[in-house]
């Protein structure tokens, strides 16, 4: 007999028979008790409910519900038919009725918006951010926005809809305001990687002027003049906070910045590999500083195929999985976005329980890991040489 079948029988059939029929259908092998699938030949079957458990077990759905929900002062006998009877159905409980009922609303659910999921740092964020969620049983549902500030909008709002019980945002645009209605409403809210702009909340963030600071410093330290940054969109505070940082370093030395090596607003693969080639058609630099991971990958590949790779010293902004198999490999500045990801976790399901401290902004500590790209000593002569062959070539 189908699922559907079960509760129009059910009236018919004496609890005795109820009883046997719930036992048998224990015994039986797993294969007559498995759902049928659409690939079955037939017709999907409706979702069982909780009073289609009930009918079957014979009791009341409110005595059904308390089984089901784990509440105590049930009779023994009647919360093991309750179960047989779930059992058999392969009943699931619809958690977002459930948490309609609760007195505090809460649906065991956190969103988190990233810049693209399929990025090294964003999947570890998230990965940090589920390890913690997932100790109290709360999932997690994330969704990419990359750098649109509109889409970040979207999604959060979307997330908001879905009642989760909070929010962790790494945000794209330079305005977040638009949480402050859902905020005044109880909507708690953690940013990560970056702070968040026309909104007081808190934030857990990498040293990013100090990190990039510390990336230039070490380029002049390698004897290095002729520093380029190449960076993301302009309207990013973690881009904002990497050039200042670049800059400080430069002013630190005795270094006059150059604007012709200053390129910014590269999000996409062509726009990288372009100002790569236009920074070596002439009086070209010896070293770059690439302010995030993606523009790191990207411009090595261009230098690749310019002939200047192990000739043009780099550093980069944010590890990724193979700069320590390059030739030479990369030198870079990390951030941790398991210690991020993990305390922006945490500190959301703080407030979620009820924390008043004061709204904060930790900063993470970054660290430069050394492995040859960003030690080269200065070669302007070759870098000269080179570039300009390949720029006769291509003419």
């Amino acid at each position: 007999m189908g699922r559907d079948e079960i509760g129009q029988s059910l009236s018919r059939v004496p609890w005795g028979d109820r009883a046997g029929r719930v036992a048998r259908r224990r015994d039986a092998p797993a294969r007559a008790r498995a759902p049928m699938s659409v690939t079955d030949g037939a017709a999907p079957r409706r979702r069982p409910t909780l009073h289609d458990v009930a009918q079957l077990a014979a009791v009341s759905t409110k005595t059904a519900s308390r089984v089901v929900n784990g509440e105590g002062n049930v009779d023994p006998e009647l919360a093991r038919r309750v179960r047989e009877a779930a059992e058999t159905l392969d009943y699931r409980p619809n958690l977002i009725a459930r948490n309609l009922r609760r007195n505090d609303g809460a649906t065991h659910t956190l969103g988190v918006v990233l810049f693209d999921v399929a990025n090294a740092f964003s999947s570890s964020l998230q990965r940090a951010i589920e390890d913690v969620a997932s100790r109290r049983r709360i999932v997690v549902i994330s969704s990419s926005v990359d750098e649109d500030p509109q889409r970040e909008r979207d999604n959060a709002l979307a997330l908001i809809e879905r009642q989760v019980d909070g929010l962790i945002i790494v945000p794209a645009g330079d305005d977040q305001s638009y949480l402050a209605a859902d905020q005044r409403r109880g909507l708690k809210v953690v940013f990560v990687d970056r702070r968040p702009q026309l909104l007081r909340a808190d934030a857990i963030v990498g040293d990013n002027r100090g990190g990039a600071h510390r990336a230039t410093a070490h380029l002049i330290h390698h004897g290095h003049r002729r520093v380029a940054f190449l960076g993301d969109r302009d309207y990013i505070g973690t881009l904002r906070e990497r050039r200042r940082g670049y800059l400080d370093a430069l002013g630190d030395a005795g270094l006059t910045s150059d604007d012709r090596w200053i390129v910014t607003n590269l999000h996409t693969r062509e726009a990288v590999d372009h100002a790569v080639r236009e920074l070596f058609a002439t009086d070209p630099p010896t070293a770059l500083f690439t302010a995030q991971n993606l523009i790191t990958i990207e411009t090595i590949r261009t230098l690749k195929a310019l002939g200047l790779d192990g000739c043009v010293a780099l550093v980069g902004f944010d590890d990724f999985d193979t700069a320590d198999l390059l030739h030479p490999a990369v030198t870079v500045v990390a951030q941790d976005p398991k210690a991020m990801g993990t305390r922006a976790a945490e500190l959301l399901l703080a407030r979620i329980d009820g924390s008043t401290d004061p709204v904060s902004t930790l900063v993470v500590p970054v660290d430069l890991i050394v492995r040859g790209s960003g030690e080269l000593a200065p070669a302007l002569e070759e870098i000269t040489r080179r570039s300009g062959a390949r720029a006769s070539a291509d003419a």
